[in-house]
């Protein structure tokens, strides 16, 4: 069964920087990170097959965000940088075990995070 904690959320100003960590328990064989804004749905951010270098983003923050994984410490990272107001949510660990070809769909996942906030001032 695997198992994620979160942890790295917060506040910044826009053009500012965070990073957020994944703790993974468990085999997997992709990884995603989610994000959901208040009533809005939840939308796939950036996703990586796991002990590969393939990965995925959505087109909001292609060039901004970057998720990489650390096999040592069996931890996923989603670095954000050049930050906007819009990247505002609440923003979940995703983990599958099964065949995964689209890493930025929540069907794709069976395990989740509990969420950590990211809040962006203007």
């Amino acid at each position: 069964q695997v198992q994620l904690v979160e942890s790295g959320g917060g506040s910044a100003q826009a053009g500012g920087s965070l990073r957020l960590s994944c703790a993974v328990s468990g085999l997997t064989s992709c990884m995603g990170w989610f994000r959901q804004a208040p009533g809005k749905e939840r939308e796939g951010v950036a996703g990586i097959r796991t002990g590969t270098s393939n990965t995925d983003y959505a087109d909001s923050v292609k060039g901004r965000f970057t998720i990489s994984q650390d096999n040592a410490k069996n931890t996923v990272y989603l670095q954000m940088n050049s930050l906007k107001p819009e990247d505002s949510a609440m923003y979940y660990c995703a983990a599958t075990n099964r065949f995964c070809p689209l890493v930025l769909r929540r069907f794709t996942y069976d395990t989740w995070g509990q969420g950590t906030q990211v809040t962006v001032s203007s």
